[in-house]
């Protein structure tokens, strides 16, 4: 299960990694494979199907409640299996869409359940399970599978694993084992079959169709290129972290009748890909079309033009050469095809020891790297041919290289992607909470034709030294390479590319200070680049680096610091830092005296380490676990003394940290206990501007609770967050400075005072021209304003209402929610409301209940009432929406409490027209409403009462409502604690009673006791409400008994 899925099961390619099982033959062969093994275990192995998962699998299901029967507790839409593991959880969870199932018995029960959707069930599975084994198991026993001597290792896991049910995983082991190689077995055939181009196939093709590209009407292409013109040793030119997925090349098309076409040429087949373009522009490998056995098939199904002219182009093409060189024509079919016989033949010489292979690169070999069809390959020596060619290929080699530049914000907008050796190594290690983190980002540079400086050779003889030098010669040596300018990456890929980086890695273990601090200033200069960050992890050194930090020597212990803090910026740098104990070491770097006015030699070294140790931790703390490990670690006081520290050198990283650890909870108590929300306001009139974003950020993440933001009311930190809105031209500082305001805003003492400061007229004129980022804030900021009536009046003089509404069409769905509340806040200003029915606002908000967001739909829902209930013509104004009435109804049956506390309150207004009510009815409203009534949220309970109560003004829909045995639950709403559930449920049975048979049901639940109580209520609705259910009630009590007595 775990290797057939890797071997034989075919993938899409997504970029983002995320990729799903494709609809082929050899995929549903294997899942039926599998659904037959998980069918049959519980009967053959009993035991093993009782024993609990690792982890449970997790997915997307179809099945719901109502197709679970005996063995399971079900309510609601909910369901648990009766079987619990060991510490007494469900076996088996549903909470839909999600199922959750912790063993093998329960897996054979739920897809007997599926009945004809097990397959589809086993295939989801399966998809959001890419590594099944590992949950079912454990990191060791999968381990064992991917290993051709299983048997043996098996014995050893066993050994080494304390649990009591080893032996039962033991077993488990060995059945999945005899599963993988069932399945293998039987699709051995197939997989054989699956490799059928290579690189010299495809080099041939590409070849000969480029010939056909010319001008005028005959041409059969407009042209033809590569992505890359880097090939590497292997004839691959695609990157070798898709060079894993048998990726060869990418192809930009122009034909002569259709769009550019991409094209991804793999060992499979060539397909359209969904954009791979030149360096530096976004990237997309999914597929997007049929699998093709080579290039001109494709074009002839994509390119009319091409397949009707290509025949005749060909020999023509074909006679010019056969005149010159004395050949007979071909024609195009006889050529193809004895280019893929060559490239066969090829293929057989390579697999019977034949002189020509191709082989990955040295350095990828060096690091354990894979080649092109995913074959491990064996180190060796580099060949001196190979030293000959190495000056006149390194040109080609440098354009091949992404790295990043080291200034500030020069990042494209695509993913980094890792290299072969990186994506097993991480198949392998420990799983990470860190998965919402993105890797950084790498940014391509552009071709140049350039020759290589004088430097880069340079400084490729000193590393030569440096490998063969004695000590003196060493640092003598180190001392030369610092003179270069280090941080320019064409000196930075010379050190790399003749093997620099292993001898300054090994240099880290020496005895010797001198060419340890010479190492690591090299070390920390290079790091810069991402490559070279990666290839420092792949090599194992950040051991050796973090090692450092417990050393004596203060000016060894900061550069390591510094190091570090360039290297962990991506997710396995971070987690691998962890695993050593670096988090702690870092910790302890903190602890200096940083505010004295006058520091000794001694106490600026100690300061000096611990501003290093800080911009570490700011780089470690993008993981949720190195956030914690920094907690445990008692980082938290230790960051409040530096950030009473003078120097702004000191604050930015620990800022950074802070604010960077603000979005946890206890970092959050912590910041406002240990006193760190004076400093941040003192800082926020810094005139470093990234200071003060740092300061604003930490505040928009801490001002969440409302002890965080009377602090800095109380602090005077709202006047310098409004003075931050000048910055218009810095859009990080104003990001944070809008987001800080927004989350202040939520106490309205502070409202109060940023009206002093002219803040909404501010925020008014941001809303247009800014990024989402500041839109976001901004708009939330102003639906905080318009919660006070007066504020209401200056958006509507500022002009604010058209950007609203116009922001209303977007897709960012945070600023979509925002947009809805502050459009619904500033509806309930009847004034504002005719300028939003003007400019068709109130459309805009409806189409958002189609929004796939559960939260832009209850936002919208939340903003259309304000909107029902103070337009001039409301009635008309909804039916006028073609196909609203059905939405709203339409989403009675969501799964969320919010979105159906919304649309009760969106129905309730829309129910006081008549003929809008009537249309409801007919959509049945009636029954959706009553099937709600069962709920405990009382958030629901109070809009879900109201929305019946004016429900049942048409027509038969009070005998309706108890038809649908909705009475009963809202007489049990009376006991709820909340007033305002009371009020709405007073309402509603008032209007209920009016039916007879209502009446007896709610005296039989006993609402009577309670409905006597809130007569004695202050609120006069109430009393009157209560009132007429109780007449009501004993009308009818008092016309049974006078039947009773005419009989």
């Amino acid at each position: 299960m775990g290797i057939s899925l890797s071997r034989a099961a075919q993938w899409t390619t997504a970029s983002s990694g995320t990729g799903k099982l494709e609809f082929t033959p050899m995929n549903e062969s294997l899942l039926r494979e599998i659904l037959h093994f998980v069918e049959q275990f519980g009967s053959q192995h009993p035991l093993e199907a009782e024993h609990a998962f690792e982890e449970p699998l997790q997915w997307s299901t179809t099945l719901v409640a109502s197709d679970f029967k005996t063995d399971y507790d079900i309510s609601d839409s909910a369901v648990q299996s009766r079987e619990t593991d060991s510490k007494g959880r469900p076996l088996l969870q549903l909470s839909p869409p999600t199922v959750s199932v912790s063993s093998f018995s329960q897996l054979s029960k739920l897809v007997h359940v599926a009945d004809a959707k097990k397959l589809e069930e086993v295939r989801a599975c399966l998809e959001e399970n890419r590594d099944p084994v590992v949950k079912i198991l454990g990191r060791s026993f999968a381990d064992v599978l991917e290993r051709e001597d299983a048997h043996t290792d098996v014995d050893k896991v066993e050994e080494g694993d304390p649990a009591n049910d080893s032996e039962v995983k033991a077993k488990l082991c060995l059945l999945l084992q005899n599963l993988d190689k069932q399945i293998l077995s039987n699709l051995q055939e197939e997989i054989s079959q699956r490799v059928t181009l290579d690189p010299t196939a495809v080099k041939s093709e590409v070849e000969l169709l480029k010939r056909l590209c010319s001008e005028g009407e005959k041409r059969v292409l407009k042209s033809l290129r590569y992505t890359s013109d880097f090939e590497f040793a292997n004839g691959c030119r695609s990157p070798p972290w898709r060079q894993v997925h048998g990726e060869m090349c990418y192809l930009v098309i122009e034909t002569c009748d259709t769009e550019t076409l991409h094209v991804t040429c793999s060992t499979t087949g060539v397909f359209i890909n969904g954009g791979v373009k030149q360096e530096g522009e976004e990237e997309s490998y999914e597929r997007t079309s049929d699998l093709y056995e080579d290039l001109v098939t494709l074009l002839k199904s994509r390119s009319p033009h091409f397949a009707e002219n290509i025949n005749k182009q060909i020999q023509h093409v074909e006679s010019v050469d056969g005149e010159e060189q004395g050949q007979p024509q071909r024609s195009y079919e006889q050529q193809e095809k004895n280019v893929h016989e060559k490239a066969r033949q090829q293929h057989a010489l390579n697999k019977a020891g034949g002189k020509k292979k191709y082989e990955p690169c040295q350095r990828w070999k060096n690091l354990g790297l894979l080649s092109a069809c995913g074959k491990a390959e064996k180190k060796h020596s580099k060949s001196s041919g190979e030293e000959k060619k190495q000056r006149a290929e390194a040109k080609s080699k440098m354009k091949a290289e992404f790295p990043v530049s080291s200034s500030p914000g020069r990042l494209s907008s695509h993913k980094i992607k890792t290299s072969a050796g990186a994506i097993l190594s991480e198949l392998y290690s420990e799983s990470s909470s860190e998965s919402e983190e993105e890797e950084e980002q790498l940014e391509r540079r552009p071709e140049s034709n350039m020759d290589l400086p004088t430097e880069y050779w340079q400084i490729q003889k000193l590393v030569k030294c440096l490998k063969g030098g004695n000590q003196s010669t060493t640092v003598l040596t180190l001392c030369i390479m610092m003179d270069f300018n280090l941080m320019q990456e064409t000196c930075q890929l010379a050190i790399r590319d003749v093997g620099g980086l292993e001898v300054l890695i090994n240099l880290l273990d020496t005895d010797e200070v001198e060419c340890k601090i010479g190492a690591l200033k090299i070390l920390r200069n290079i790091s810069h680049n991402v490559q070279i960050r990666r290839m420092i992890v792949d090599l194992g050194s950040l051991r050796s680096i973090v090692k450092i930090l417990d050393s004596p020597i203060k000016d060894l212990k900061a550069i390591a610091a510094e190091t570090i803090a360039n290297v962990a910026r991506f997710r396995r740098a971070r987690r691998t830092i962890r695993q050593h104990g670096g988090i702690k070491k870092l910790v302890k770097l903190l602890d200096c005296v940083p505010n004295l006015a006058n520091l000794t030699a001694d106490q600026e070294k100690d300061v000096e380490v611990a501003r290093c140790g800080a911009l570490a931790l700011w780089s470690c703390s993008k993981s949720t676990k190195n956030k914690e490990a920094i907690r445990k670690a008692g980082g938290i006081p230790l960051l409040g003394r530096l950030l009473k520290s003078p120097h702004e050198n000191m604050l930015i990283p620990v800022v950074g940290t802070l604010q960077e650890c603000a979005s946890e909870e206890s970092y959050r108590i912590a910041i406002q206990s240990e006193g760190m929300i004076k400093d941040l306001v003192t800082n926020l009139s810094s005139d470093n501007n990234e200071l003060q974003m740092h300061c604003a950020s930490a505040i928009f993440k801490c001002a969440k609770d409302k002890q965080t933001r009377d602090l800095v009311r109380e602090y005077k930190g709202l006047q310098p967050l409004v003075s931050l809105l000048a910055k218009a031209g810095n859009k990080q500082v104003l990001a944070a400075a809008t987001g800080a305001i927004w989350k202040c805003s939520i106490s309205m003492q502070n409202v109060a005072i940023f009206q002093e400061h002219n803040a909404l007229e501010m925020l008014v004129g941001l809303l247009t021209d800014q990024p989402e980022e500041v839109l976001v804030n901004v708009v939330g900021a102003l639906g905080e304003f318009a919660q006070i009536p007066a504020n209401k009046v200056t958006i509507r003089k500022c002009g604010g209402i058209k950007p609203l509404v116009k922001l209303l069409t977007g897709t960012n769905q945070a600023l979509l929610v925002n947009v809805t509340r502050a459009v619904g806040a500033c509806a309930t200003d009847k004034d504002n409301m005719t300028i939003i029915d003007q400019l068709d606002g109130v459309r805009l908000v409806w189409s958002l209940l189609k929004n796939p967001s559960a939260d832009v739909q209850s936002s919208a829902a939340w903003a259309l009432c304000p909107c029902i209930e103070n337009a001039k013509d409301a009635g008309e104004m909804v039916r006028s929406l073609v196909g609203g009435l059905e939405l709203i109804i339409n989403l009675l049956k969501s799964t969320n409490n919010e979105v159906l506390a919304s649309i009760c309150a969106a129905i309730a207004k829309i129910a006081k027209d008549k003929e809008n009510l009537a249309v409801l009815t007919d959509h049945g409203v009636v029954p959706l409403l009553a099937k709600l009534t069962n709920t405990t949220d009382s958030k629901l309970r109070h809009h879900l009462a109201e929305a019946i109560s004016h429900c049942c003004m048409w027509g038969s829909n009070r005998a309706s409502f108890g038809d649908a045995e909705a009475v009963a639950p809202l007489v049990g709403y009376l006991n709820s604690s909340d007033t305002l559930v009371h009020q709405s449920t007073t309402m509603a049975l008032y209007q209920l009673s009016k039916d007879p048979n209502n009446c007896i049901t709610m005296q039989e639940k006993g609402a009577v006791k309670p409905l006597i109580h809130m007569m004695g209520s202050n609120v006069e609705v109430l009393q009157e409400a209560a009132a007429g259910a109780v007449r009501n009630i004993r009308l009818l009590a008092l016309a049974k008994s006078e039947s009773y007595c005419f009989h």
